[in-house]
């Protein structure tokens, strides 16, 4: 693994994600933000916010496995949810919970959580983009 996560002293220590991560891998990865659609496009989760995080997350390790990497590759994640309200944080917590178990990995990388207004198509609710480091 390319990518260790770090809470460093002098700054608050969240259990739900990193600070940063330090890479040392020579292949950088940006996948495109990742939404609530399975294999053949279709819809997952409709109006459930949990199974639409869950779906993205798992579209990720997919996507890297893809190219012989994981999960744990993932050095930094920026997720945009339809509508945020901090009330809306346990369904996030629950959909990156289901995709670490069915992935078998550690979810806590460094984010960047973002509310907007809309994403590309009205049924989504939540979009997961992610950088990699590969070695």
């Amino acid at each position: 693994m390319a990518v260790t996560l770090v809470n460093p002293d002098g700054l608050p220590k969240p259990e739900v994600y990193r600070q940063l991560s330090i890479a040392t891998g020579s292949k950088l990865v940006f996948l495109a933000g990742q939404v609530a659609r399975d294999a053949e496009g279709n819809p997952v989760g409709d109006g459930d916010l949990a199974a639409q995080v869950e779906q993205a997350y798992v579209n990720i390790g997919t996507a890297l496995a893809e190219i012989g990497g994981s999960f744990d590759d993932v050095a930094k994640l920026t997720i945009y949810v339809v509508d945020w309200t901090p009330d809306k944080m346990p369904l996030l917590g629950e959909g990156v919970s289901r995709a670490a178990a069915a992935m078998g990995v550690d979810p806590t990388k460094p984010i960047t959580l973002l509310g907007v207004a809309a994403l590309g198509e009205p049924d989504l609710l939540v979009e997961v983009e992610a950088t990699a480091v590969l070695d």
